[in-house]
């Protein structure tokens, strides 16, 4: 019998989504391998790519394998609690899931079976404005008010007409991403030969007039100088959305603490630490390697959130101890999503809480208030 070419082989199609959690997931990156079988090639590089060589990516995950925990004994922990207080509302534990975008690439559902998850679990969701399903559908459906993540549009009355739908909603703040003014090279998509599926779009995008284009032609700038480019987004912008919504606005994508200074100038209302989970400027240091930078910047000015690389509770306890006041996870609810839908996102979820409060118990830390930079092992 001939042997078939892998390389010119049909895709295997993806399995069916999980009907139970198997005992083998027993940590939040168990789910990878299973979300890998049910999605499609060009979705799961979409999903787990980065920017260029993929360093910064990399850079997340290690910079917690860096860090060190230092047990703590025969402490009291009576009483304890991982509360946290953000922006008028008290979350039960300091763990949000981050804004993802085109989430009916993952499950059929798409965002709603997240918001469903994140409901079951009293978690606080940040909301994509590239989500494929309506801004109004999740808000309704959600348990604990979210989250709107605002990217700026080249039409600033779409952007602004945006903002007016998000309060409207109810939603409770405006995640506002500043570090993509324009895509990273990610070479692991275009490799796949990824293109957004059809019935898959940005709903809450409809309308709004086309951005500008790059540059095209051979010889000619790429991004400089283009008409892309030049509607990129400033801190002027910024003041413009601060005149325009009574919402509290965090900044997304903060890296220096120049900017972090900044951004608190420009009337900022919480900070979040992240490069774009390695999708957009390669090389860049992990966010917990510029976290302590910015935290001692900002000095409790405003809440200072961190997004990237997290996938153990431990990860967070390390970001806590490091200035945060709560994190944002995204690729790990995502494998948990196309893996086993809800279910699988309630679980990462209860995972990371559930590691979460065995550091905080074995390093003697009743709650998030005792956590401190003493907790980390120089």
């Amino acid at each position: 019998m001939p042997h078939r070419n892998p390389d010119t082989a049909p895709p295997r199609p993806p399995l069916p989504k999980l009907q139970q959690i198997p005992p083998a997931i027993a940590a939040v990156a168990d789910y990878e391998p299973y979300a890998r079988e049910r999605v499609e090639e060009g979705a799961w590089a979409y999903l787990d790519g980065g920017a260029a060589d993929e360093r910064t990516l990399a850079e997340n995950r290690d910079g917690f394998r860096r860090l060190m925990l230092r047990g703590r004994v025969l402490r009291d922990l009576s009483g304890g609690d991982t509360r946290v207080a953000l922006f008028g509302h008290v979350y039960d534990y300091p763990i949000l899931l981050a804004p993802v975008a085109f989430q009916k690439l993952f499950h059929p559902d798409g965002e709603r079976a997240t918001m469903l998850a994140a409901s079951a679990m009293r978690a606080g969701m940040v909301v994509s404005t590239q989500a494929s399903v309506g801004l109004e559908v999740l808000a309704r459906e959600a348990a604990v008010a979210p989250w709107f993540q605002l990217y700026i549009q080249p039409d600033r009355a779409f952007t602004r007409d945006l903002v007016q739908r998000a309060e409207a909603a109810g939603y409770r703040a405006l995640v506002v991403t500043v570090d993509a003014p324009v895509n990273g090279v990610r070479n692991r998509e275009q490799r796949a030969g990824f293109a957004m599926p059809c019935g898959i779009e940005a709903v809450n995008l409809r309308g709004m007039r086309p951005p500008p284009p790059g540059g095209g032609q051979a010889g000619a700038p790429v991004l400089l100088g283009t008409p892309m480019l030049d509607a990129a987004p400033t801190w002027a912008d910024l003041d413009r959305l601060r005149r325009q919504t009574r919402l509290p606005l965090l900044l997304k994508g903060i890296m220096t603490a120049e900017d972090a200074e900044l951004a608190i100038a420009h009337g900022a209302d919480g900070i979040i630490v992240s490069n774009h989970g390695g999708r957009a400027l390669d090389p860049q240091p992990a966010t917990i390697a510029v976290l302590p930078e910015i935290a001692s910047a900002v000095a409790g000015r405003v809440p200072l959130l961190l997004d990237g690389g997290i996938r153990r509770g431990s990860d967070v306890f390390a970001a806590l101890a490091l200035g945060a006041s709560a994190v944002l996870v995204g690729r790990p609810y995502v494998h948990g999503l196309a893996a086993a839908g809800p279910v699988g996102v309630t679980h990462v979820l209860h995972l990371l809480r559930a590691e979460l409060e065995v550091a905080m118990a074995l390093t003697g830390c009743r709650d998030l208030a005792a956590i401190g930079p003493a907790a980390i092992r120089a």
